[in-house]
């Protein structure tokens, strides 16, 4: 059984989200607090963490920063602010997904059922595979999960490994904005797809010596991205 931490300070909020996760058969643990959230995020007892970003003490923006550096699961951003930038910022500091209140508690199982399944599917997708994928100056082993740019180990967080490895994996083929999503995050019926985007432009950062001018991830206007070997 999946357990789900649920960090969320609207107590009604958090029992419609406990009560659809656990008929849908997850197990759930809510905290309210910040800073009882950042410890209880820390554990590693839980396989994804539903992230309120207005929490009392410590803000869901500052949870997502502190626990990316050690801990590699699924975070669903859950916000009531509707601002592009809100959303971008919270992908930027390492969250999977964001969903905006109100929300239907079917999307948002649909939405945690999709981030565990493509989380379950990068981790042990790979098991019987010792393959290395080489584009350019970028290098992908795909059992270990690594990926080095000119030879330097560079971290990758899920959906940026997921994104690069698809990528790559089709090298010089043009994927609009809608297909990545689907591909990546598993869904399109919910998703918003400026995340495309904005992970996009955060592999960019890693791998291109100038990320303002691009020469692996590509833009082709009015098509989409594609990976140029």
């Amino acid at each position: 059984m999946k357990k789900i931490l649920i960090i969320e300070d609207d107590n009604s909020i958090a029992e419609i989200e406990r009560d659809f996760l656990e008929i849908s058969g997850f197990e759930t643990f809510i905290v309210a607090d910040g800073i009882e959230g950042l410890k209880h995020a820390s554990s590693g007892e839980y396989d994804l963490i539903l992230l309120d970003l207005m929490l009392p003490n410590i803000d869901g923006y500052e949870i997502c920063k502190r626990i990316r550096g050690t801990i590699d699961i699924p975070i669903i951003m859950v916000t009531a602010r509707i601002e592009d930038i809100d959303k971008i910022r919270g992908l930027g500091l390492g969250a999977d997904d964001y969903i905006s209140k109100p929300f239907s508690p079917t999307e948002l199982v649909a939405r945690v059922k999709a981030n565990l399944a493509q989380y379950e599917r990068l981790t042990t997708g790979n098991s019987e595979k010792n393959e290395e994928l080489k584009a350019g100056n970028v290098t992908i082993n795909s059992k270990a999960h690594r990926v080095y740019v000119d030879g330097e180990e560079i971290e990758f967080k899920n959906k940026e490994y997921e994104l690069l490895l698809f990528l790559v994996t089709n090298a010089d083929i043009v994927f609009n904005k809608e297909i990545l999503y689907e591909k990546i995050w598993g869904m399109d019926a919910y998703g918003d797809i400026k995340t495309v985007a904005v992970h996009i432009n955060r592999l960019r950062d890693k791998i291109e010596k100038d990320p303002s001018n691009p020469v692996h991830i590509q833009t082709v206007w009015g098509a989409g991205y594609r990976f140029k070997v």
